[in-house]
This record gives C-alpha cells, sequence and structure tokens, in this order.
C-alpha cells in the first residue's frame, strides 16, 4: 500500500469537523476519520455530514465497536463510512460479527490492539479474524496515566515493528506520536499515517490546534507522500 494520510477529526461539533476536513484535503490529506469525541457528540450525523461534504473521500468511522458487532457496522455504513474500528478486546465473536459485515457491506474493517497485553499477539488476532488493517493503538488515558504516576510514556513506536512483522495487513500506528514520528511510521513499515490529537487537534480540549495549520498539514503531507516516491 503507498503511503496515506489520515486526519482523526477529533472534534465534537460538525461545523468544525467540517472545516478541518476542508482544511486538511486542501493540504494534501487523504482520508478523513470521524473520530471517537464527534460521533459521542454528533452520533452518525457526523458520518453523514462528512460524507455529503466529501462524497468520494475514504472516511474511517471510529466508533471502537466493543459490542453489536453488525448492527454498529451497518449503521456506520449507511451513514457513509468506508472503513470502521472493531476493538480487539471485545468477544471474539463481536470481530467476527463486523468482518461479516464489513463483507456483506462493502465497508473495510480496522482493528484496533487499545489495551491488550500483548500487543502483538492481538494484532495477529485482528488479521486472522479476517480484519483488513491493524491500528496498533497506545491510549490517551494510559498515557497520561503512566506519566503521572512517574513512568515512561509508551509510544506505538516501542512495537511496531514486531507488529508490521507478525501480520500481512497495512498497519498504523496511534497514540502520542510527535509529528516528526508520525511522519516516520512508513520507515518502520507503516505505510497508514494518522495526524491527529496531539499534532493537528488540542488534545484536551478536543478542538482544533491553534496557529497556521493548514501550511503545518501542507508540510507533513509533502513528507509522508514523497517517501512512496523514494521507496
Amino acid at each position: 500500500m503507498k503511503t496515506t494520510i489520515q486526519i482523526s477529526l477529533d472534534l465534537t461539533t460538525i461545523p468544525e469537523a467540517l472545516d478541518t476536513a476542508h482544511l486538511a484535503l486542501r493540504a494534501g490529506v487523504d482520508w478523513l476519520e470521524a473520530g471517537t469525541p464527534l460521533i459521542i457528540a454528533e452520533g452518525m450525523n457526523g458520518v453523514r455530514a462528512l460524507r455529503a461534504e466529501f462524497p468520494r473521500i475514504p472516511i474511517v468511522a471510529d466508533l471502537k465497536t466493543m459490542d453489536g458487532g453488525w448492527l454498529e457496522a451497518e449503521l456506520m455504513a449507511q451513514a457513509g463510512a468506508t472503513h470502521v474500528v472493531v476493538m480487539e478486546r471485545a468477544h471474539p465473536e463481536t470481530i467476527k460479527m463486523v468482518v461479516k459485515a464489513g463483507r456483506d457491506l462493502g465497508i473495510k474493517v480496522m482493528g484496533d490492539n487499545l489495551g491488550a497485553r500483548d500487543m502483538v499477539a492481538a494484532a495477529k488476532r485482528l488479521e486472522d479474524f479476517g480484519c483488513d488493517f491493524v491500528v496498533h493503538h497506545i491510549g490517551y488515558d494510559q498515557r497520561r496515566g503512566l506519566v503521572a504516576a512517574g513512568f515512561a510514556c509508551p509510544s506505538p513506536l516501542d512495537q511496531l515493528r514486531e507488529v508490521v512483522a507478525a501480520v500481512r495487513v497495512p498497519v498504523q500506528a496511534v497514540g502520542g506520536l510527535s509529528i516528526e514520528q508520525a511522519i516516520r511510521t512508513p520507515e518502520y513499515g507503516a505505510p497508514l499515517v494518522v495526524l491527529g490529537a496531539p499534532l493537528t487537534i488540542d488534545a484536551d480540549a478536543f478542538k482544533t490546534a491553534s496557529g497556521n495549520l493548514e501550511d503545518r498539514l501542507r508540510l507533513i503531507c509533502d513528507r509522508v507522500h514523497a517517501y512512496s516516491k523514494d521507496n
């Protein structure tokens, strides 16, 4: 898979999500993600609004499904999502139902290993269940909690090469990466680069980050897309 840039719209209102999406696409972003905060705040209306505004752009609906796998995948597909996210920590039957819905409805399934005791084994299980992508994910609360307790902050880069080596499907790394780290994930074999909090979104307030975001995103996109041309 060529390098692809996905922006996580971890926002809480549809107007701000649409404004940020327009900005991101002008800068060169390839995929949009209806982030979990947006879905919690606006429901499937957030996904519908993105699909209506951007009819040809891939849209990831990051609902982090834990149960009701078929119904949640169907709702997201009907709203216009092209990709849905199921958690590895869900019951195996839930993962199977999301994968089945993905096949039946023509959408892709991203399996997220957030919270797994063995991240590499979890990634492999997600592939074995039929997920089309693996999201290697160190969670927001996990990172903040460990730092508050005086421990070093874990990074998805710590085991990214192992995860990539364990599966054949494309991998994305998520969770506390700096801009430079996110840009370098293709060097680890993870071609789907995710930009979100704290890169483009204020992680504590769930609003668009301050500063000249479009120029910053354009520089990032140019560097990531150049990786495909150089390799």
